[in-house]
């Protein structure tokens, strides 16, 4: 029995990817673009700059770098639930993703100042795109 050529196809994990197209911005969250260290949290509350929005607080500082980074806290006092601090964080942490690339260069920490009594992740993401599009630079 003729055995012929073998059909090669590559899995999804075998296609190189990493490679991305220059006309579209990188959408993805990674470490280069958030705040993990204490220190950096320090630092840009010690620059108290912050612009307040209905439910949240933008605090910001100059980073010196070529992105924006970012930080998000939301105190126990305010959302009792691990299921709504969770929350919270990941509608910022989209929010951010999605507009990074026409953001100025400041390491930046979100801030839930009210509790979020009445509010929907629809009210929450225009706060933060509201707070966003007023940074300085």
């Amino acid at each position: 029995m003729p055995v012929g050529p073998k059909a090669v196809t590559a899995s999804p994990s075998e296609v190189d990817d990493r490679s991305p197209d220059a006309d579209q911005p990188d959408l993805h969250f990674r470490d280069a673009y958030r705040l993990r260290k204490t220190d950096e949290y320090s630092s840009v509350f010690a620059f108290k700059r912050a612009i307040k929005g209905r439910y949240l607080i933008v605090h910001f500082r100059p980073n010196g770098s070529d992105t924006a980074r970012l930080g998000v806290v939301v105190a126990k006092k305010l959302a009792r639930r691990a299921v709504e601090r969770n929350r919270i964080k990941r509608v910022v942490r989209e929010g951010f993703r999605l507009q990074r690339g026409t953001l100025p260069a400041l390491d930046m920490i979100v801030r839930l100042h009210r509790p979020l009594t009445g509010a929907t992740r629809t009210s929450l993401r225009e706060d933060l795109s509201g707070l966003l599009r007023r940074l300085p630079g």
